[in-house]
């Protein structure tokens, strides 16, 4: 019997979710329904599990689907376990931020085709994504700003946004501020209490739901 995954129906595209590894991770597939064209956000782990995913996606679509790009929200191991064999078995292109690019290729021996700076935007016939960097966590990491005709933004913020906080700094009070500052100006005082936030582990929020918190965030420190 074929795996049913988590789909958010949308008239001009689906969202196709999978949680990964003990960690956790959270997989996300975009399907253009009048392309096919997908977009799949951290390869992270169990890459017959991703495979599965992409298969039960295409009837999604009107045409046949193909997989346009993989994009690794930041450099840490458990969000790329699986981009090697996704790349191999898909031919699908690869995008990253430009400051986590190299460490990427070091661990996996997968070049990035598309090294991502704030304000990018990452497209595929029938998707676009804006790009927002997001440094703290990892100096490259970046957030992913999905919008669709009456639906309220979704974002895909990887390791740097969380119910209740933002991403581990290791207790480092630079690497801290600066994510703070980063998903302060470049999240919140730019984006709506509706946001949809999809992080990188766990269920997601609101930026409604967290905005109020962040004062707190900051006199904790982490």
């Amino acid at each position: 019997m074929a795996k049913s995954f988590p789909v958010l129906e949308l008239p001009q595209a689906s969202l196709r979710q999978l949680a990964v590894s003990a960690m956790d991770n959270n997989v996300y597939l975009l399907t253009s329904r009048a392309t096919g064209s997908q977009i799949l956000i951290d390869a992270a782990d169990q890459p017959e599990a991703i495979l599965e995913l992409l298969e039960a996606a295409r009837p999604d679509a009107a045409v046949a689907t193909r997989l346009c790009w993989v994009v690794t929200t930041h450099q840490h191991w458990d969000h790329l376990r699986a981009l090697a064999q996704v790349v191999a078995r898909t031919a699908a292109a690869t995008a990253a931020g430009a400051d986590d690019a190299a460490a990427i290729t070091r661990q996996t021996d997968v070049a990035i085709d598309r090294p991502l700076a704030h304000g990018d935007r990452l497209e595929a016939p029938g998707l676009a994504l804006n790009v927002i960097g997001l440094r703290g966590h990892t100096p490259g990491s970046v957030a992913l700003a999905w919008d669709q005709p009456g639906q309220p933004r979704r974002l895909f913020s990887g390791d740097s946004l969380f119910p209740g906080g933002v991403g581990n700094t290791d207790r480092d009070p630079a690497r801290f501020r600066r994510l703070l500052a980063d998903v302060q100006d470049q999240v919140f005082a730019t984006h709506d209490d509706a946001t949809i936030v999809l992080p990188g582990h766990g269920r997601p929020t609101t930026l409604g739901a967290e905005r109020p918190h962040l004062a707190e965030w900051s006199a904790r420190g982490w």
